[in-house]
Formats: C-alpha cells, structure tokens, sequence
C-alpha cells in the first residue's frame, strides 16, 4: 500500500510537468539547457534562504518568516535569470539558428522554459523527503501521540497536488513576470510577487491540517494566472471552441 501511494502521489506531482518537459522541451538541446540554469538559480534563492534564517536567529522558529523571504529570493533569482537570459539571447539566437529551432522566435517561450525549471526545481525540494517517507514502514494517519492523531491520512496526497499546483503556478508566473519586465508593466509585476507571497503563505494553514483551504485557493490562483499568462503570451479564444 506504501509503494502504491508512493508512485501515485509521484505522479500526481510529476506527471503532468514531465508531460511539458517532454512535448514542449525534451527535442531541443538549448531548451534543456535553459531549464537547467533556471533550476540552478532557484537552488541558489534556497541557498541564500537559508544562509538568511541562520544569521537571523531569533526568528528561527518563526515558520512565516522562511516563507516570506523565501518568495523574495526567489523572485530575486527570477529577475536574474531573466537578466542572464536578456544577455545572452544573441548567442542564443546565433544557437538556434544553426540548429534550425525556433526558440527565440518567440520571446516567451524562453520565459515558459524558465519558469518550469523554477518549478521543478521547487517542486522536488518540497515533497522529496514527503515521499522518501511515504514507503513505509508505517502509513501516515495512522501513528499516535499521547492519544491524539497523528498526521492526516491525506496529507502525502495533499503535499502531492500543493506541488503540481507551484510547479504550474512558478510556469505561468515566469511567463508573465517576463513579459511585465519587457513591458514594463509594474502592476502585473507587483501582482506576480504578491500572488506569489499569498499562494505561498496559504500552505502555512497545512500546520492545522486546514488542507482544502491550502488547496483550493492555490489552484483558484493558478486558474487565473494561467489565463493571465496565455493572454500576454497572446493567446486568444476561438469562437469555435464554444460551438457545439
């Protein structure tokens, strides 16, 4: 039973980025490397989170404070792989060329293979020891402490769909803060980070076992951005989809 719910909660996570990774990335070499330095930077927000809650010792404890800063590093690192990508987007392009890809044809779509780099990378530090955990020996829900419950029986589930909802979210999230640099939209940048600070402190409900009010919200937030996201990358609604 460990092992089933092992890999189904892997593949609730994983399943529908590796999809992504697989259709929209896997055949072109420089996109594979694009996503790999997007990841990297995120490493590197996490690192600089937790060189921050070392130094700051007395709010160690404090679970809201890794969160906030956590967000703010993160879109640190967001706006400096975008800087790294701004530069070298002339090799990129003399790349591309020669390799007879259209990668930089479309400038958001270095900002889509960013963000789900961003995501993966977040996506995997955040459920890995979940599901290191998950195959046994025990099941969680079940353990008790001082005749009280332990964790809930959905909370490896609830840790899988909260993982997919980041990794999708961190995508879209790329795509349009991208896109507010390039034009200069402050709003839509303010209303990256902001959403990004609301999504984030919302899991902090997962300490009250609040699950459904962690998981609703998030996924409401990543309705709107993705469709926030396919309109600055403009996409546009065909009449022909609402015909019967």
């Amino acid at each position: 039973m460990t092992v089933m719910e092992f890999f189904g909660c892997t593949f609730i996570a994983f399943g529908p980025p590796f999809a992504m990774f697989v259709f929209t990335i896997a055949k072109d070499p420089v996109r594979i490397i694009i996503l790999i330095a997007s990841a990297f930077f995120w490493l590197l927000s996490l690192l600089i989170t937790a060189l921050w809650w070392f130094i700051v010792y007395p709010l160690r404890d404090q679970l809201a404070f890794g969160v906030i800063f956590s967000v703010f590093f993160q879109e640190i690192f967001r706006y400096l792989i975008y800087i790294l990508l701004k530069k070298a987007e002339g090799g990129l392009k003399k790349v591309t060329a020669d390799a007879h890809t259209q990668l930089t044809d479309n400038k958001h779509t270095l900002a889509y293979v960013a963000g789900l780099g961003f995501g993966i990378m977040s996506g995997a530090f955040s459920i890995v020891n979940v599901l290191a955990g998950s195959v046994g020996p025990g099941t969680v829900g079940i353990k008790m402490t001082e005749g009280k419950a332990g964790d809930s029986p959905i909370f490896i589930v609830t840790s899988a769909l909260t993982t997919l909802c980041f990794i999708c979210l961190h995508t879209v999230w790329g795509v349009s803060f991208f896109h507010a640099i390039d034009n200069r939209n402050k709003c839509l940048l303010a209303s990256v980070v902001i959403s990004h600070l609301a999504a984030s402190s919302l899991t902090l409900m997962n300490t009250w076992n609040w699950y459904w009010a962690t998981i609703l919200p998030n996924y409401l937030i990543l309705l709107v951005w993705t469709g926030i996201a396919f309109r600055v990358a403009g996409g546009r609604l065909s009449k022909e989809i609402f015909r019967l």
